[in-house]
C-alpha cells in the first residue's frame, strides 16, 4: 500500500489534482497538458475515499474538481472536461460519444455520488449537502422550465446528465440502480453518519454547520433506534458524546440481535 500511495503521490499528480490513467504509449488521461480530458473527478474523489493521496494533495485536488467539474447553472457534476472530440488521445467507446454526453463529459452519476462522498470524509459538510441537493432529480423540476430542461422522471435517478450545449442538463437513462445506491449511500452513510458494519451502529455525520439538530428511526430485526443528532455548536463534522437512553456510551454501539424481543433505543448523539 505504501508504495502505491507514493506512486500516486509522485507520478500520479499533476500539480492541482490527480491524473486519470496512463495509456501503454505513455499518452496520460485527466492532465493539465492535454487539450481533451485535462481533469477527470474520479482520480480526485478517489484518492480521499481510498485514503491514498497525501493531506495536502486531496483538499487541492477537490478544490480544482469545483472550479472545473461543478456546472452550479445546469446541476450537475461533469465526468470530466474538456470531453474527447478532434485530439490525439484514444480512450477507448467513450470518444464515441458526443461530447458532452455521458462519460465523454456529461455527469456520470455514480462519479458524482462519490465526489459527494469525498467531501463529507473531508468534513466539508456543507459542501457535501449542497451537491447531493443539487444533483437530486427533484431539483431538476422544481419549476416548469426546470423540467422541461431535465425532460425524463425527476423521482427516480438518471445515470447521466447532458453536460454541454443546448442540451446541458437534460437526463439520460433513467432506473439506474448502481447510481441510486451511491446517491442512497452518500446521503444516509455519509451526510447523515449513519453506519451500520459488522454487526455495530456508529454515527459520524458531515453535515451543514446550519443544521442545529436532526433524527433517524432505524429498524434492526425487531428493536428500533430512535437516533437524535444535535448539532448546537454549528460545526460540520465531528461527535462529542453520545448517549444510549440517557446513559453516556461509546460510537460504537452493538445491534440488538433479536432477543430483547422488540427493544425500542433513544440515542442522543452531540456533534
Amino acid at each position: 500500500m505504501q508504495k502505491l500511495k507514493k506512486a500516486l503521490n509522485t507520478n500520479g499528480w499533476d500539480g492541482r489534482w490527480y491524473k486519470r490513467a496512463f495509456m501503454d504509449n505513455g499518452d496520460v488521461l485527466g492532465s493539465l497538458q492535454n487539450e481533451e480530458c485535462r481533469i477527470d473527478s474520479i482520480a480526485q474523489s478517489w484518492a480521499t475515499i481510498s485514503e491514498a493521496g497525501d493531506n495536502d494533495k486531496k483538499y487541492i485536488s477537490l478544490e480544482s474538481l469545483e472550479n472545473h467539474l461543478v456546472d452550479k447553472e445546469n446541476g450537475l457534476i461533469k465526468l470530466l472536461d474538456p470531453p474527447f472530440e478532434k485530439g490525439k488521445l484514444k480512450p477507448g467507446y467513450i470518444k464515441a460519444y458526443v461530447p458532452g454526453t455521458r462519460e465523454n463529459g456529461g455527469q456520470y452519476t455514480h462519479a458524482s455520488c462519490w465526489v459527494i462522498i469525498a467531501e463529507s470524509m473531508l468534513g466539508f459538510g456543507d459542501k457535501a449537502t449542497e451537491y447531493f441537493r443539487m444533483i437530486n432529480p427533484i431539483e431538476h423540476a422544481r419549476t416548469k422550465e426546470a423540467a422541461n430542461k431535465y425532460k425524463v422522471e425527476p423521482y427516480i435517478i438518471a445515470a447521466d446528465i447532458y453536460g454541454q450545449g443546448n442540451l446541458a442538463g437534460r437526463g439520460g437513462w433513467t432506473w439506474y440502480t448502481g447510481s441510486s445506491s451511491w446517491m442512497y449511500t452518500a446521503g444516509i452513510k455519509y451526510i447523515l453518519g449513519l453506519n451500520v458494519e459488522n454487526g455495530y451502529l456508529s454515527i459520524s455525520p458531515s453535515i451543514p454547520n446550519e443544521w442545529k439538530e436532526y433524527s433517524i428511526r432505524y429498524k434492526f430485526k425487531n428493536s428500533i433506534y430512535n437516533i437524535k443528532v444535535s448539532n448546537n455548536s454549528g460545526i460540520n463534522k465531528g461527535v462529542s458524546k453520545v448517549l444510549i437512553n440517557g446513559v453516556e456510551h461509546e460510537n460504537r454501539i452493538l445491534l440488538d440481535d433479536g432477543s430483547s424481543n422488540g427493544k425500542i433505543y433513544n440515542i442522543e448523539v452531540i456533534v
